[in-house]
């Protein structure tokens, strides 16, 4: 749930994830959309299909990588959201459409 209340907030901009249109704001991280939406997992890892998401939120521990816009392994944490950009969950090691 985001907290709205006397917060200035970036312009609004949105943004695909695994199909799914999801609202967000300028200088927020689609670590941070994603999980104001509820969205926890971002990964499964390549040996056993493990869910991931979230762990550290600094890019120290790889958990939340993600493809956008096809470009595999970005770490959510400190990619910035932008209008149009497409995100999906990483399968594995990701592949390059």
């Amino acid at each position: 749930m985001r907290i709205d209340n006397h917060l200035k907030r970036g312009r609004s901009v949105r943004f695909l994830f695994d199909g799914r249109e999801i609202d967000a704001f300028e200088g927020e991280t689609v670590a941070a959309a994603l999980l104001a939406i509820g969205q926890r997992q971002l990964r499964r890892t390549n040996r056993r299909g493990e869910p991931r998401g979230l762990f550290c939120g600094i890019g120290a521990c790889f958990d939340c990588l993600v493809q956008v816009d096809g470009k595999p392994n970005m770490q959510a944490c400190l990619t910035p959201v932008r209008d149009g950009m497409v995100v999906e969950t990483q399968l594995g090691l990701g592949s390059r459409n």
